[in-house]
């Protein structure tokens, strides 16, 4: 017999399986000796009051063994000598597009311009170490894509686009903690997430796909109103240049942060449109801090609680402020894609055991926004032009180097030059300057006007024991590459599936999931026709 229970209960009973079995025999009245398994289905802390819950759904088998899985597994057949797709891109809009290709019984041929997930790392490292950057294996760029390096971070609101419980039991299948099955806001971690990837890889190499690194597309092929397929160019380690042409429909996953395409297909006169983002900041605070702020606890997190999240929206002046991509335990990163650039991104591993704690601090910016005081065109590429504007005006404030601009939050809200800097956990360092001028106004005002709104809502938020550290750009493609509702395929364009968060299409890794998915779909519906 199975039986479900939804219980609210303090974090010291949640944090072991007896303690909440006995809270269920003692307050429900089950008969502990049959329970041969206790499974949590989900779990959500509320922090709301002074006293912490633990919301829980449990789900005890009662004479009778739990099922040996804990996720619901995805069958993936061979697919060598099947009708082929060309998937650009190994972020997680095209590793679940080509995975979800394998389903249909199509085979995919995944091409990306970086590194696997574990040769990243050694290109990362220089850019905290040496400050050098790698425009084709950086925080951006290479297997798991920008989300591979920046936390795993799993939530979304994005529930109405698809199945987000599909892409998260894929994960598990790939080897993700079956954890972010259960918890309100799941995370895999940047310490577990390169294996899942490399997992996933696997997948499709043995199931008859091609994962393809460090191999560059250069062009789509274009017949008539058709893309028939990509010029790739590869170097080899001799220097050597081999350039391919591969032919099937194009899923285009190419990621946020992949300017070249962008500017490539304006120039070929491919539609494309000027998107809206969010820019600001990373701004960190100890830990403990955070917990002790959001736990309503002197003694912060205590011993059974995690560490401490939050999440901050207001408006201002017409515009939302709000954080984003909130890294509990975290480190601020420098997530530059080129030279002369200075922009930073944030990151958790598993444990979330740093002494820090960063999230975005961005204000919604529109293409009217940047059209005022842009030197530049009204053009698709604006907003993206906009991006390299202020992190090439970041790297000059921060020396030319990847330290990286910072300001102690108070002294950001009021205007005043930081006399020092607290510590922090950006590696390649940091030297002090005046971000409130080198943010736009609009930005600036903004900001600052909504620091001091989270202040108030949070006493001991708004503190020069905060440190701001600039820039934070990279929060969402700079432009949409217009797609028809109906069938995902470019407006004007057959064969050309726009996928995931480069397409302006996502908003993370779940949502790119999905959307890669979805465009996997598309591409069966097309090759069926």
């Amino acid at each position: 017999m199975i039986q479900d229970f939804q219980i609210r209960i303090l974090p010291e009973i949640a944090h072991s399986e007896q303690r909440i079995l006995t809270y269920l025999e003692q307050e429900k009245g089950i008969d502990a000796k049959g329970v041969r398994q206790m499974r949590i289905l989900k779990r959500s802390i509320d922090a709301r009051q002074r006293t912490i819950f633990v919301n829980l759904n449990v789900r005890l088998f009662v004479n009778e063994d739990a099922p040996e899985l804990e996720y619901q597994p995805t069958e993936y057949h061979n697919v060598a000598g099947c009708p082929s797709s060309i998937v650009v891109g190994a972020g997680p809009g095209g590793l679940f597009a080509a995975l979800r290709l394998i389903e249909l019984g199509i085979r995919p041929i995944v091409v990306e311009r970086g590194k696997n997930v574990h040769e990243r790392r050694k290109d990362i490292a220089k850019i905290s170490t040496q400050h050098t950057v790698n425009p084709e294996s950086n925080y951006s760029f290479g297997e798991g894509g920008a989300g591979a390096f920046s936390d795993g971070k799993l939530y979304t609101r994005s529930k109405k686009r698809g199945d987000v419980e599909k892409i998260l039991n894929v994960f598990c299948q790939h080897g993700a903690s079956t954890n972010i099955l259960i918890d309100a806001h799941p995370h895999i971690g940047t310490d577990k997430l390169p294996l899942v990837i490399e997992n996933m890889r696997n997948r499709i190499i043995q199931c008859g796909g091609e994962v393809r690194f460090q191999t560059k597309m250069t062009d789509l092929i274009i017949q008539g109103n058709e893309v028939i397929g990509i010029k790739t160019l590869k170097v080899d380690e001799n220097g050597n240049e081999i350039l391919e042409e591969l032919k099937g429909p194009v899923i285009l996953a190419t990621g946020h942060s992949a300017r070249d395409v962008y500017r490539w297909l304006y120039s070929n006169n491919i539609e494309i449109e000027a998107k809206d983002l969010a820019i600001g900041v990373r701004l960190e605070h100890p830990a403990d801090l955070i917990d002790r702020i959001q736990y309503h606890n002197k003694v912060g997190k205590g011993k059974y609680l995690p560490t401490a999240e939050y999440s901050f929206v207001t408006q201002v002046e017409g515009r939302g402020v709000y954080s984003f991509c909130m890294c509990p335990g975290g480190t601020v990163v420098p997530a530059a894609s080129g030279s002369e650039q200075v922009v930073v991104n944030g990151m958790s591993s598993s444990h979330r055991n740093s002494p820090w704690s960063n999230s975005g601090m961005v204000v919604e910016t529109h293409v009217e926004d940047i059209a005022k005081m842009m030197p530049t065109e009204n053009t698709p590429l604006c907003m993206m032009e906009f991006q390299e504007w202020l992190e090439k005006q970041s790297w000059i404030m921060a020396g030319m180097r990847q330290t990286a601009p910072a300001q102690r939050m108070s002294d950001f809200v009021n205007n005043r030059l930081s006399g020092s800097l607290p510590k922090s956990s950006y590696q390649p360092g940091l030297i002090t300057s005046p971000l409130h001028f080198l943010l736009p106004d609009f930005i600036t005002q903004r900001l600052q006007q909504g620091f001091r709104t989270f202040g108030k809502l949070s006493h001991g938020f708004l503190t020069n024991e905060a440190l701001m550290i600039g820039v934070e750009t990279r929060t969402s493609a700079p432009i949409r590459i217009t797609r028809d509702h109906q069938t995902l395929q470019h407006i004007r364009l057959q064969g050309l599936f726009p996928c995931g968060e480069g397409a302006g299409y996502a908003g993370g890794i779940v949502s790119a999931g999905i959307d890669g998915e979805k465009c996997a779909e598309k591409v069966s519906v097309f090759l069926a026709n």
